[in-house]
């Protein structure tokens, strides 16, 4: 069948949509047709090589929809159902059957090669295979073939539309407080880089009953926004000493941080803002090749960093969770969404890495 698609075809180019033919379903696969996919930094870092991934490529990993189709080994799923997509893993190493499908041995070969595991893509243009399964999905597209893991079922009552970040951005930066580094009641947080990713842990950190909750970035609408989602205080990095403001919140230091900005700058403040002892979870995509420093004065002292993959979550059950979340208003994410249509893609990327105003873009399909 025949699907549009928005396909990276090189560096720094923009999202071109095309026509591709979708293959069948095989045996473990599902046909999805997608609604709405929000966009993520990681989809923006692969169209701008900052993620070196061959070209070209249709990316988006925050996919929702009907299923369509499905394989005949399929069985958790049906045509008719909504969904959300996440990512892939193979269901059969050791990390897999210990509920940590982030950390699965095929991460990168089912994530991050734009293929099926047997070198072949879903998607094809003229007879050519053209790179469709990133992260499981490559949901900027009407149509996805998705392997059955990605595939995770929701309620038919919940805004499909709405419920594609659940499979990443608020996975990741929800999980990454409650299942990583799991802050007891009364602790103190610091979150660098309040995109989305950073709003939804700064939600956990509410969640878990935190007493300090400290929103790092530098624009103002995304502290502001910050505020909204329970941070208790906000300092702007372009304007301020980072670190020595969080020691004088923390009274010498915060038990917890989650970086989510990448920024190196970030990184290593997110270790050096720790009190004793303090954990550093890193979630933010840092430039490739990156070689940060830190003191040993600051890590000897009982301080660490410990880098955390999609929350640390197993989606299969975490994105129905998220949903009840957000159904009983702990998870108030859609006040930081804006919506695009698909053909406005561009745009929204734009929109969405200039202003700050627009957090987290959704793409409607046609």
């Amino acid at each position: 069948m025949q699907a549009m698609a928005a396909v990276v075809r090189e560096a720094e180019g923009d999202f071109l949509i095309e026509a591709v033919d979708v293959d069948e379903p095989r045996a473990d696969e599902v046909l999805v047709r997608i609604v709405a996919s929000g966009i993520c930094h990681t989809d923006v870092a692969v169209q701008r090589q900052e993620i070196n991934l061959p070209l070209p490529m249709v990316v988006g990993h925050e996919g929702s929809g009907v299923v369509e189709a499905v394989g005949s080994a399929v069985t958790h799923v049906k045509p008719g159902d909504h969904v959300v997509l996440s990512g892939d893993s193979c269901g059969q190493c050791r990390h897999c059957h210990e509920g940590a499908p982030a950390y699965c041995d095929e991460f990168i070969e089912r994530n991050l090669s734009g293929q099926r595991t047997d070198g072949s893509s879903p998607l094809k243009q003229n007879g050519h295979e053209l790179l469709g399964r990133f992260v499981g999905q490559s949901s900027f597209a009407t149509y996805s073939l998705s392997p059955r893991r990605s595939v995770i079922k929701i309620d038919q009552d919940l805004p499909l539309e709405l419920m594609g970040p659940l499979g990443c951005g608020l996975t990741t930066g929800f999980g990454t407080v409650i299942n990583a580094i799991k802050p007891p009641a009364g602790s103190s947080i610091v979150v660098f880089g309040v995109g989305t990713v950073g709003l939804a842990a700064i939600m956990g950190a509410r969640e878990t009953g935190c007493e300090k909750i400290i929103a790092v970035d530098m624009k103002p609408a995304r502290l502001d926004m910050a505020v909204e989602m329970g941070a208790t205080h906000c300092i702007n990095a372009e304007t301020s000493n980072v670190v020595s403001e969080i020691r004088a919140l923390t009274n010498g230091g915060a038990d917890f941080s989650v970086e989510c900005s990448g920024a190196p700058t970030a990184v290593r403040e997110a270790v050096d803002c720790l009190g004793r002892p303090g954990w550093a979870a890193q979630v933010g995509a840092t430039p490739g090749g990156i070689e940060i420093p830190f003191s040993m004065d600051n890590i000897g002292l009982g301080r660490g960093i410990k880098g955390v993959v999609m929350g640390d979550a197993a989606a299969q059950t975490f994105v129905p969770y998220l949903a009840s979340l957000w159904r009983d208003g702990r998870l108030p994410y859609d006040k930081f969404v804006k919506y695009y249509d698909f053909a406005d893609i561009n745009q929204a990327v734009h929109d969405s890495a200039t202003t700050g105003k627009v957090i987290k873009p959704i793409l409607r399909m046609p």
